[in-house]
């Protein structure tokens, strides 16, 4: 039976670490001030003890001790399978919140853990690697611990600090760069530069630790689409970070870009221009490695994925291929995308029976009202962030 054993829980991870323990390092944004963002907006941010997630980490590894041993009962051996978790699941009464996370966690793996918040790598250098090897001998079996951190503070921290991070058990980074051309990281209150961008990226790929940076495509609306592209590869060619994902820009109300969208301060890309800046970004993509990942459900076009060099002109192609198509076309997947009923092209070509069911609807909307299919998909993507 569950007892009062519980543990912290932030607002957001990276989707790649949708499957990882999530470990509240400290609460909050310390700059807070992005204009696209919401995520914080009007909270504090508080920087916690070393002691108090040490304490969150013990109550997880008493959880999972427990539903180990109920494992053992039901019969699965020590694994947690179906029967462990649909248990657990299936019982709120004896099991909270804090189990069914373990539990999942425990089921899909257990060998990843993420920090939270915004912002890990704030603390002082030697109290996050004492949670970090704290981590580690609570849980010997993970294999990777990752953070997000702000480019800014990558590029504060000193190489050798960043290489006791590693030691101590952090293996990857997460660093939302956004964009790489600084009037609009001005525009955007991002706090960092072009070059403390490749300041802190270098950094941190000099520590030996992954580096995963964000480019966040449609950022720069029409004003901006061509620099934000070109520049944003320039700044990435000089930091050659493991992974590029890209996180196309949604703009969400309640925020200070939205306030400036209303104002007529900022013209936002219709999807296929934010398709169009994406080309226009891989192909000033060079010298460098990465691995190009379109892993978030705001990006229309999923299969834009690669390690570079090998794989720019097959991702080229996947864009070439959308916006090749005819004008129909495009409407129906930009819709079958968003409804969830899309995921890749060929898609479209997959069941003929959704193609011309949605065709039908993509038909009625343009008889009515072109707009009214934009804002009815703008709604659905509001609940994506």
């Amino acid at each position: 039976m569950s007892t009062n054993r519980s543990f912290e829980l932030g607002p957001i991870r990276p989707p790649s670490e949708a499957r990882s323990l999530l470990i509240r390092v400290t609460r909050n944004c310390p700059w807070n001030q992005c204009t696209f963002c919401h995520t914080y907006r009007g909270e504090k941010f508080e920087m916690r003890s070393v002691e108090e997630v040490k304490q969150d980490i013990r109550a997880m590894r008493e959880i999972a001790d427990e539903i180990i041993a109920l494992s053992w009962r039901l019969g699965e051996g020590g694994k947690i399978g179906n029967a462990t978790v649909d248990c657990i699941f299936n019982n709120e009464v004896f099991y909270d919140e804090c189990f069914r996370i373990v539990a999942a966690w425990l089921y899909f793996g257990g060998d990843s853990v993420f920090l939270q918040d915004s912002n890990s790598l704030v603390m002082k250098t030697d109290d996050l690697a004492e949670i970090l090897r704290f981590i580690r001998e609570k849980f010997p079996e993970v294999r990777r611990i990752t953070s997000y951190c702000r480019s800014l503070t990558a590029a504060k921290k000193t190489v050798e600090e960043l290489k006791l991070l590693r030691e101590a058990g952090l293996s990857r980074i997460h660093v939302g760069m956004e964009s790489g051309y600084d009037p609009l990281l001005k525009f955007i209150r991002k706090g960092a530069t072009a070059e403390q961008h490749i300041e802190g990226g270098r950094r941190i790929v000099a520590a030996g630790i992954s580096l995963s940076e964000y480019v966040m495509p449609g950022l720069g609306g029409v004003r901006w689409t061509k620099e934000h592209a070109v520049e944003s590869a320039r700044v990435l060619n000089q930091i050659n970070p493991a992974f590029i994902r890209l996180r196309s820009l949604q703009v969400r109300k309640g925020t200070p870009l939205y306030d400036s969208m209303k104002a007529g301060l900022f013209e936002p890309l219709d999807e296929d221009g934010v398709v169009r800046e994406i080309r226009i970004f891989l192909e000033h993509l060079e010298g460098i490695d990465s691995r190009v990942v379109s892993d978030h459900i705001l990006n229309l076009i999923e299969e834009v994925e690669g390690k570079l060099p090998d794989d720019r002109e097959k991702m080229i192609a996947v864009v070439d291929c959308y916006l090749g198509l005819p004008d129909m076309d495009r409407l129906i997947f930009r819709f079958g995308r968003r409804k969830g009923l899309y995921r890749r092209l060929d898609d479209l070509n997959a069941d003929p029976l959704l193609y011309h069911r949605l065709r039908e609807i993509v038909k009625r909307y343009l008889d009515a009202d072109t707009a009214t299919m934009d804002r009815d998909l703008d709604g659905i993507k509001q609940h994506f962030i």
